[in-house]
């Protein structure tokens, strides 16, 4: 099972971080309200960034690694994740 780190860009201009192993349905819960409180409060969001991880261990260490990130850092990072994409 492939786990995932993610960051989504509230409406407020903040950036949550977060781990799934199925992205699609953890989207739709914050986007229902009913995923964390943090994205709750500040709805709607857009999904930002995707990285792949082996397993939940190596998607929770990241995770760690990318909320120590400050906001610049954290925006440095999706600039370079949007410039491999295309």
């Amino acid at each position: 099972m492939n786990w995932v780190v993610y960051m989504v860009k509230c409406n407020d201009n903040s950036i949550y971080t977060g781990i799934s192993n199925n992205l699609k349905k953890r989207l739709e819960t914050h986007a229902k309200g009913n995923g964390s409180k943090y994205v709750r409060t500040r709805l709607p969001f857009k999904l930002i960034y995707i990285e792949e991880c082996q397993s939940r261990g190596n998607a929770l260490k990241r995770e760690i690694e990318i909320k120590k990130l400050n906001k610049k850092n954290k925006e440095m990072l999706v600039k370079l994740y949007n410039k491999k994409r295309s």
